[in-house]
């Protein structure tokens, strides 16, 4: 305002606005509130549905396979999961590319001679393709096999024990029910379609807690969020009876020697290795029993809480079911409890696994030389009666290996406890030795072992072909 000649007050024409700049400003502040008002209601409706988890958009029938149609109902959860579809993904250890552990690692041909692993032992991709892997694999490529393999495989498995029967399942012939297994592994694995809540589906696991006397039912909601991985990432067997029937070897515990024991009290064995003559456990990937030895377990972090960590979307905590290595997804996963920078947490895990992998090799080295030194006793002339020893040093030796080996994460589940496992292993292997180079002496041999080149998985498998 300004004072003219006569004192009166009038008004500066400098600030006075065009009337299409108010209507502008009208309609910015009519659209703030139009988005403030939908962002408000976005956020209530997605606290609201998470408060209310049992509320569905179409029913589920109890062994609905097909994960699209629980998508329907949780279509979040459902675009995450489809991500485990990509298979190009590496860490240093692990990610979903298929990597081949017979082309890295050929001493592994030597181990698993006489075994489907020494023709193909591949890295597991994500869940997604974990029925079309199963049915292409060089490993079940035989006549028979059994309707087991497919038990952890595909969400149709629960509906296909109801139909058939448990035991009954097991028992098939792998091809003759492969083309009724066709969804992967998913949603109903681990959901109530009625209710969302976590469950158990495969019977093996429940099971197993029996045999411990123990009741898994009375497992907390955080334990379920990894007792509905240990149905799969265990340690199992195929009983000879009743017929290829799923069994955790839990009875006497889960540590390594308790599981050793008790398959040595069951006289089991896997294979007949062709070069030692030595019976066998192929270990499978017991994961579950590792990580309840660590520290993550020890304070109760769960399987769920690092390869399925919690984000937000829309105001609303979800899962990601785009189940991977923490260390492809350390913000949301390590980061949550771990103050540092990515930089420094996927340095330290990596040295760790760098040790673990050390420790592997030396063990692995110590085993494939035993074998060939119990063979070398073998064309000496030395009784199996006197080889026993050494064969139950190598047994036990290599199961030890192959229980961290087979084991996801290179070691960091529980780190001290796969170093005094691989330390134990590499030192039965030099028993074995020892006690063979004894007996070689026996037989006026003084001489060192002449060892053929496996240094390429190519050489492997030639050196292999010679004794199976």
């Amino acid at each position: 305002m300004t004072n003219n000649e006569n004192g009166k007050k009038e008004t500066n024409p400098q600030l006075k606005l065009p009337l299409w700049a108010g209507l502008v400003i009208l309609a910015m502040c009519a659209a703030v509130v139009l988005l403030l008002g939908l962002l408000a209601v976005s956020i209530m409706e997605r606290r609201w549905e998470a408060q209310r988890p049992g509320l569905v958009l179409k029913p589920i029938d109890e062994w609905q396979p097909d994960n699209a149609v629980w998508g329907q109902n949780y279509p979040n959860e459902y675009d995450t999961y489809l991500k485990t579809r990509i298979d190009d993904t590496k860490t240093k250890y692990g990610g979903a590319y298929p990597r081949d552990y017979l082309e890295e690692d050929p001493m592994q041909v030597i181990l698993f001679a006489g075994y489907g692993f020494s023709k193909e032992y591949l890295q597991a991709r994500g869940h997604y393709h974990a029925v079309t892997d199963v049915k292409q694999t060089e490993r079940i490529k035989t006549p028979y096999n059994p309707g087991t393999c497919l038990t952890c495989k595909s969400t149709d498995v629960p509906r296909l024990m109801d139909k058939m029967g448990v035991a009954q399942f097991y028992a098939a012939n792998f091809h003759d029910i492969k083309e009724q297994v066709q969804f992967p592994i998913g949603c109903q694995d681990c959901h109530d379609p009625k209710t969302m809540s976590l469950r158990i589906t495969r019977p093996a696991l429940q099971e197993g807690f029996e045999s411990m006397n123990k009741d898994i039912n009375e497992a907390s909601h955080q334990e379920m969020r990894s007792l509905v991985c240990a149905q799969c990432h265990v340690e199992y067997y195929f009983s000879r009876e009743p017929k290829e029937y799923l069994t955790f070897p839990w009875k006497k515990g889960t540590k390594v020697e308790e599981v050793i024991e008790y398959y040595d009290e069951l006289e089991f064995t896997d294979y007949v290795h062709p070069i030692s003559k030595t019976n066998i456990i192929k270990a499978q990937h017991p994961d579950y029993e590792l990580y309840m030895t660590g520290v993550h377990s020890y304070i109760g972090v769960s399987c769920a809480d690092c390869h399925m960590p919690y984000h937000s979307q829309g105001g609303m905590k979800l899962t990601d079911h785009h189940i991977q290595s923490p260390l492809l997804n350390i913000a949301n996963s390590c980061a949550v409890c771990h103050r540092w920078s990515e930089e420094q947490i996927r340095d330290r895990v990596e040295g760790i696994q760098d040790k673990v992998q050390t420790a592997m090799l030396d063990a692995e080295d110590a085993i494939v030389k035993a074998h060939f030194d119990v063979r070398a006793a073998i064309d000496a002339g030395v009784t199996d009666e006197k080889l026993a020893p050494a064969r139950k040093l190598i047994r036990h030796a290599q199961y030890r290996w192959d229980y961290i080996s087979a084991s996801n994460g290179m070691g960091f589940h529980s780190p001290q406890e796969c170093m005094r496992v691989l330390g134990d292993s590499a030192n039965q292997a030099q028993q074995s030795r020892l006690i063979v180079a004894r007996l070689l002496a026996e037989k006026g041999i003084a001489s060192e072992t002449q060892y053929p080149d496996y240094s390429t998985r190519e050489k492997a498998v030639q050196v292999i072909s010679l004794y199976e």
